[in-house]
């Protein structure tokens, strides 16, 4: 799909769901970085991305955990997709926080 974050319209956002199971797990594929454009992110190394509910004693714990960065080829690579990952999901957690509420 088309990405409309400010400042990232310009990208296209190419995911494979990989697993559903309702109410339980939500997992799909993507490219982790950046690609030049006219290149087609399918092809390039993967991470997975799984969201996973697990019940518990006061409600819902959501997962979220994102495995594979240590395929990527080289270290910069590796590193700056960690690194824009990691805050990346920082904010989407705080937007679910703030949709649950």
């Amino acid at each position: 799909g088309q990405i409309t974050y400010p400042g990232y319209e310009h990208m296209k956002w190419v995911a494979q769901i990989k697993t559903m199971e309702t109410e339980r797990l939500f997992a799909y594929s993507w490219c982790p970085f950046d690609v030049e454009l006219g290149t087609d992110s399918t092809q390039e190394l993967q991470t997975l991305v799984e969201f996973r509910l697990e019940p518990t004693a006061n409600g819902t714990r959501l997962v979220i955990s994102e495995s594979g960065f240590n395929a990527l080829p080289d270290d910069e690579r590796r590193v700056g997709a960690m690194r824009r990952n990691s805050e990346g999901w920082s904010g989407q957690v705080k937007n679910i926080a703030a949709f649950v509420e």
